[in-house]
């Protein structure tokens, strides 16, 4: 059995290396990359525009990989006065890292949902919320924010490009390396990669495939796509899969 890593890097080729490490046959094959966004140029007019008591959220480790390096080359620090969030610890302790404060996150799963369920969140009325995040993603948060009565603003820190891969070839490698187990951790990934092989291979392979997920949202789009054995990890970190690969 061989194992198909999609998730971008770096994290996905840690977690190749930690699989063969453990003497697993595995691949690193990330279906995108990110790149900074012009976003990020509106992050220190955002920032001088929160007040005491505000609140920032962070919702992937590549947001704070972005947004922190850009404010150290203009110079600015991260306001001290502020509440801090997370989707969930991964990101947390990035985001504690560049901040050198405490940061709040749910317990898994590491989802919107979750996020929203911290007692610091019921009550945000008249609040300002920045939120750092990417170009695509759920708009949940914002609009339960929004609803509950916080003033909320989105800042995007970063881009996803997906990477072109010859489908045929691809199916047809991946085939002959014996990949029977996918890891998937975003909705846009598992679609692409449903989409990327022809449909012939699809119905007798792909979608026989033990699929690793790492939300319950990805697990419903696996079964309306197709997929059966879904497997869904505690957490999106890379030890809770390889618990789920184990």
């Amino acid at each position: 059995m061989s194992i198909l890593v999609t998730r971008p890097s770096p994290t996905g080729e840690v977690l190749v290396n930690k699989l063969q490490a453990l003497g697993r046959s595995a691949y690193h094959v990330p279906l995108n990359k990110f790149i900074p966004s012009k976003g990020l140029m509106k992050l220190p007019k955002h920032l001088e525009q929160l007040n005491l008591g505000d609140l920032i959220f962070a919702l992937s480790p590549h947001a704070v990989r972005y947004a922190h390096p850009f404010l150290q080359r203009k110079g600015i620090p991260w306001p001290r006065a502020l509440h801090y969030f997370a989707i969930g610890r991964p990101t947390a302790l990035h985001l504690q890292n560049a901040i050198g404060a405490s940061v709040c996150y749910p317990k898994p799963p590491e989802t919107s949902e979750s996020l929203l369920l911290l007692p610091e969140l019921r009550n945000v009325i008249g609040k300002k919320v920045l939120i750092l995040r990417g170009n695509r993603g759920r708009s949940l948060l914002l609009e339960t924010l929004t609803k509950r009565g916080a003033e909320v603003t989105l800042c995007e820190c970063y881009q996803r490009c997906f990477i072109n891969y010859n489908g045929a070839e691809s199916s047809a490698y991946w085939q002959a390396k014996g990949i029977s187990t996918i890891v998937v951790t975003s909705g846009e990934m598992l679609q692409q990669l449903h989409d990327l092989v022809p449909v012939h291979d699809r119905k007798i392979w792909l979608l026989n495939c033990r699929l690793i997920v790492v939300s319950k949202r990805l697990t419903t789009i696996a079964q309306k796509l197709g997929w059966k054995d879904i497997e869904l990890a505690q957490s999106a970190d890379n030890n809770s899969l390889i618990q789920a690969l184990k």
